[in-house]
């Protein structure tokens, strides 16, 4: 079951200078991920810049862009519904891919907030809307404010 076993994570983001790169096919559900994000982001007092991309394949680009100009962590938002072609299967491979490259190649941390489901009440259920059970927005954030300190803290 998705979220169980999830760490609790909270991060005092004072300072922080936080990417939340965002898709934006399906409105409905990016509209709650990319408000779990800023939530949790508020929360924490750092500082959010947010750039909208097309769809979920164009944000490891975003995301490399804003770890080059001075982002302390990046939070990437998006989501890929199975269909019935291999496309889904491509788009997750690499937006995973590409994040993950992003992430050490930079040594910026990036949230991965890039819900990958087999249809839109898996993907509403996770978006942090009202009656959704989880807020992977808001974990996203949560989670690369989280490594930003702790890389922070290793580097000191």
């Amino acid at each position: 079951m998705s979220g169980t076993g999830a760490p609790r994570t909270t991060a005092d983001g004072t300072g922080l200078r936080v990417a939340v790169v965002a898709a934006q096919w399906h409105a409905t559900v990016m509209d709650g991920l990319l408000a779990g994000a800023e939530r949790a982001l508020a929360r924490a007092e750092a500082t959010a810049q947010v750039v909208r991309v097309p769809g979920s394949f164009e944000l490891p680009v975003a995301a490399a862009a804003a770890a080059r100009a001075g982002a302390d962590a990046v939070v990437a938002l998006g989501v890929v519904v199975r269909g019935e072609t291999p496309h889904f299967d491509y788009v997750c491979r690499a937006a995973t891919d590409g994040l993950t490259q992003v992430a050490v190649i930079t040594g910026v941390p990036v949230g991965f907030g890039v819900l990958t489901v087999d249809d839109e009440a898996q993907a509403l259920a996770r978006a942090g809307l009202a009656g959704s059970t989880e807020d992977k927005g808001a974990e996203a954030a949560e989670a690369a404010m989280a490594t930003a300190v702790a890389l922070r803290d290793l580097r000191a």
